[in-house]
């Protein structure tokens, strides 16, 4: 197949009013980190405490309770949580003491705590006090360790925890191979990828639809590299397809692209193709079918599946293209949900948009965005 890289768009959304800071955002509780899942979102505040709010059918908020949250409420008492990932229906933190904790649906034992029960408040995965990182999907979960080991848990049908075909699920952390170089750690739906501290990038589980990138459609049950490159800097799993960012500041994506997400017109891609080509890319965010980009110059594009209004250009239109969100120059970074987005700024400011029936975007309503509307944390 002869794939031709598609240049990144230049259309701008128009600035709406709701993109603009309200009068009295200076006063707002800032957020150092920001996380999506299908329908719930969870935020870290400056002062290290946890909120989260929208679906929590599985008790995926944390609140001790499986009733929606339409707006922000505060997990626990604790104030020293540091990450925080949202999968499909479960959450996974990482405390500033180097312990990890997981909360919401477990029924393929996604929440690493050695049961299949959901649980509706956070939970401790295991005993260890060096965790650096977690990733959060559909039923797996995979962290990387301070010494550099990478360790998954949940349901391992394609191969997704990385160790080998003969596990079919895991309930707690297993060990994926013996390398101690593990930088950081992405999962998708059904298939895992992890970059390395010497820049090399490795992928594992379903590849059928090109999402490892290994130029396969099939799997693999053990981490394989992909390509020789040396310079991949983060990485980033959608539910069928993958995105990467080099250290030179180009971006690339591969797998499944129906609504575009590959930032190309391309159907599928089997290895990485690059997304334009613009050099000045730091950092991705993917989900279902959705991409997002951040800039060095500080400017937010999206592309890919806009059904839900989460490419925030103001429409519902889905992009082959990135595709610049209103004029901002402050982006800093990001997470996407299946259907809705949220974005911090250089002041640490939290704003949301896209999908909203379950109150995902925190406002108080169910009413979807098209455009970022500032979301102040309680307090």
């Amino acid at each position: 197949m002869l794939v031709i890289g598609v240049s990144a768009g230049t259309a701008a959304a128009g600035v709406d009013p709701a993109q603009r800071a309200p009068s009295n955002a200076a006063a707002a509780p800032t957020v150092s980190g920001v996380a999506t899942g299908y329908g719930h979102t969870c935020a870290v505040s400056t002062d290290g405490t946890l909120w989260c709010w929208g679906s929590n059918s599985r008790g995926q908020v944390g609140d001790g309770t499986t009733t929606n949250r339409l707006t922000p409420v505060r997990i626990g008492d604790a104030a020293d949580w540091a990450k925080i990932e949202a999968g499909h229906n479960s959450t996974c933190a990482v405390r500033t003491d180097g312990t990890l904790w997981c909360w919401g649906n477990n029924f393929d034992g996604q929440l690493g705590d050695g049961t299949n029960t959901n649980r509706n408040a956070p939970v401790r995965v295991g005993d260890a006090t060096n965790w650096s990182t977690v990733s959060a999907a559909n039923s797996h979960a995979c962290a990387v360790r301070t010494d550099g080991t990478l360790w998954c848990w949940g349901r391992n049908r394609n191969g997704q925890l990385g160790v080998g075909s003969s596990v079919s699920s895991s309930t707690t952390p297993v060990r994926v191979d013996t390398a101690t170089n593990w930088a950081n750690v992405t999962t998708g739906f059904a298939h895992t990828c992890a970059t390395r501290t010497n820049g090399t990038l490795w992928c594992w589980g379903d590849s059928s639809s090109g999402q490892l990138g290994l130029g396969i459609l099939s799997y693999r049950a053990t981490p394989s590299q992909v390509g020789t490159a040396t310079s991949w800097s983060g990485v980033t799993a959608g539910y069928t397809f993958t995105c990467g960012s080099r250290t030179e500041g180009t971006l690339w994506c591969w797998g499944e692209n129906g609504y575009g997400q590959l930032g190309s017109n391309v159907r599928y891609q089997t290895s990485p193709i690059q997304v334009g080509t613009n050099t000045s890319w730091n950092r991705v965010v993917v989900a279902n079918d959705s991409s997002c980009g951040f800039r060095t110059d500080g400017s937010l594009w999206c592309w890919g599946n806009n059904a839900y209004g989460q490419l925030g250009d103001g429409t519902t239109t889905h992009r082959n293209a990135p595709t610049r969100v209103g004029t901002a120059t402050t982006w800093t970074t990001g997470s996407l949900g299946s259907y809705h987005t949220c974005g911090i700024r250089t002041d640490n400011s939290l704003w949301c948009w896209g999908s909203n029936g379950l109150g995902q975007l925190g406002d108080g309503t169910t009413t979807p965005r098209s455009t970022p509307a500032q979301l102040s944390l309680p307090g």
